[in-house]
């Protein structure tokens, strides 16, 4: 089993393109609607195929401007160094949330919003840390 994120947009074509110059996606197919729409474009980003489509509000498929309140999910890359990573993010008009930091869970970690509403973490495998030891971390940080 595998999980296919599908993420929803104004303007798949040029959300396609964000994703292309922000993350190093390659673009696999689409699936145009008559009226012009994206029902789907499908990105390889690493081992993961992402689908992003445009908004279809007669169907219910809103992206999260629409919704008002942005997204509900976090997507996360795991990349071999988050600091070139985020650059090309930012490089590319991402918004930074927080630049990559090292982190008590043992990841050079970072987040960002794409323009289109989505918030993206990036995150970088330092070293492990005994999980006892992270979840007093946490406690301490959100106690």
């Amino acid at each position: 089993m595998k999980i296919t994120p599908h993420i929803v947009v104004q303007g798949a074509d040029t959300a396609s393109a964000f994703y292309r110059a922000a993350f190093g996606a390659e673009e696999i197919t689409r699936i145009p609607t008559p009226d012009g729409r994206l029902m789907s474009v499908q990105l390889r980003m690493g081992d993961t195929t992402l689908h992003v489509a445009d908004e279809f509000p007669e169907m219910g498929v809103l992206a999260p401007p629409s919704l008002g309140e942005g997204a509900a999910v976090v997507l996360g890359l795991e990349v071999d160094d988050a600091d070139a990573a985020f650059a090309q993010a930012v490089s590319a008009g991402a918004e930074v949330r927080q630049p990559p930091q090292d982190m008590f869970w043992g990841d050079r970690h970072a987040q960002l919003d794409d323009p289109f509403g989505h918030r993206w973490n990036i995150s970088q495998h330092l070293h492990d840390v005994p999980h006892e030891e992270v979840v007093a971390a946490a406690a301490k940080l959100f106690g």
